[in-house]
């Protein structure tokens, strides 16, 4: 018997370390919930499961078919005469020539209006226009706006019936939303790419002073798709594509497109008006991510995002309305306002007369100011490559100047290395200054061949002669 004990009692206790053994090693701990429910769920795409994904809820062939017949070639001929020789330079003679540049363009009407770029038409002496069809048509220029990049062109056709791509709202449109690119790439027609809205408000190239605002997308755009569509899912126009970013010439994964809502008001202005009608808020600064640390403690800021208010201009809607250097924008209407593109895009869609809404914080207390906007009071001086104001009373005494005009941005890469911009310039050609119709009336007068004298004074209030020549 006590063998037999001896013997369950062995097997007795190896079942209960084979039991504890499973329990430890093997079966999962019962006492430790916390570790199971913190670990991450990574959801896991094979390439089958994905493309599902995608194909469940867009469908690019509805767009594309709407869009294509509405997108044309654009031929932008140019007339030149080449000098053999001396005498043919001497007496203007010549080997008659033709460039050929091309383009795309969109119909935006039954009856043959057409938006491109400026940079596809610009210089031409004729311009065609191929249809998808392949009808071709010469085209009338309309108007442009150079700053934009946008042109309006006309051709005749019989009846109302061309296909073209209505208007969809751009101030709509989301980053990451699916977008399709359509246009006449190297002279390939009805090319459709696809990809998404990579962001938006986009100023691709700052010190030219015009504050753009593009949609950038990662729909690949070529050379041949200026002027060509950027629409949406359904259809719609939300861009007109205009530039890519590019060390060759080519696609490399940016591009960019005017808004369709800027482009739609300015095609309405030179319909309506002949001439692009702006508006202004009138409000110089920074964006609150780009002022330096110095800089937000010293303004005691204390938001991350906006536009702050660093220069109301004189006599605009903005100082009509109370707003103050030091004020804060967060908000135009329904559009967010982080950088001076966000800002100078909306307001690009705007007339004059218009009402804005402008939400801000001034001393962290949220207001709300309606603003008139005016119309724009500054001439371009394009042999210059800068852009003048009228001088407020306070501008002028600090400045030390008794008259003359702000500059107020300039045009171009160039000037702007010049750090001018702020500048009172108070003669040109040896003329006074006093406001911008003294600046109009003396380069309407003025020889475009001659050269351009100017003074200006420095902070110091000490004058100084630029002398520009052609």
């Amino acid at each position: 018997m006590k063998k037999i004990a001896s013997l369950l009692s062995v097997a007795v206790l190896a079942g209960v370390i084979t039991l504890g053994a499973y329990k430890l090693f093997i079966e999962a701990p019962a006492s430790t919930p916390n570790i199971v429910q913190n670990q991450p769920t990574i959801p896991v795409y094979t390439p089958t499961s994905y493309t599902a994904a995608l194909n469940s809820d867009i469908d690019f062939t509805e767009a594309a078919e709407r869009t294509v017949n509405g997108v044309v070639h654009v031929s932008n001929k140019q007339e030149y005469t080449q000098p053999r020789n001396m005498m043919e330079f001497l007496r203007g003679g010549g080997q008659r020539g033709g460039i050929v540049g091309a383009g795309s363009g969109v119909i935006i009407s039954g009856d043959g209006f057409i938006i491109t770029n400026n940079h596809v038409i610009e210089g031409a002496t004729e311009i065609e226009v191929a249809l998808n069809d392949n009808r071709k048509y010469k085209a009338e220029l309309i108007g442009t706006d150079k700053k934009a990049d946008i042109a309006l062109i006309k051709i005749d056709v019989e009846g109302d019936d061309l296909p073209y791509i209505p208007f969809g709202d751009s101030d709509a449109a989301k980053v990451g939303e699916w977008v399709l690119a359509v246009g006449n790439p190297f002279n390939l027609t009805s090319t459709v790419t696809a990809g998404i809205i990579s962001a938006k408000a986009r100023d691709i190239d700052e010190s030219d002073g015009n504050n753009q605002s593009f949609i950038q997308t990662d729909a690949a755009i070529n050379p041949g798709n200026s002027g060509g569509a950027l629409v949406n899912t359904y259809g719609e126009l939300i861009g007109i594509n205009t530039a890519i970013t590019s060390q060759t010439g080519s696609y490399v994964g940016y591009a960019f497109a005017v808004p369709s809502n800027n482009a739609r008001k300015i095609v309405e202005d030179i319909m309506q008006y002949g001439s692009v009608q702006k508006g202004i808020l009138g409000v110089r600064g920074n964006s609150i991510n780009s002022l330096r640390p110095e800089s937000i403690e010293k303004y005691e800021i204390t938001t991350t995002e906006g536009f702050y208010v660093d220069v109301v201009d004189y006599e605009s809607g903005a100082e009509k309305a109370g707003i103050k250097s030091g004020d804060i924008i967060k908000r135009i209407d329904n559009i967010e306002i982080n950088k001076f593109s966000d800002l100078s895009g909306y307001i690009s869609s705007k007339r004059p007369d218009d009402v804005v809404q402008v939400y801000l914080l001034r001393e962290d207390k949220e207001i709300t100011v309606p603003v008139t906007l005016i119309k724009s009071v500054t001439f371009d001086i394009e042999r210059l490559g800068i852009q003048v104001k009228n001088a407020s009373p306070k501008e002028l005494s600090k400045a030390k100047a008794k008259n003359g005009v702000i500059i107020n941005n300039t045009l171009s890469p160039a000037m702007s290395r010049y750090g001018i911009v702020g500048r009172v310039i108070s003669e040109i050609d040896d003329q006074k200054v006093t406001d911008i119709e003294d600046v109009k009336r003396i380069f309407n007068e003025k020889n475009p061949n001659e050269p351009v004298s100017i003074v200006y004074v420095d902070d110091n209030g000490e004058r100084n002669r630029l002398i520009f020549e052609n």
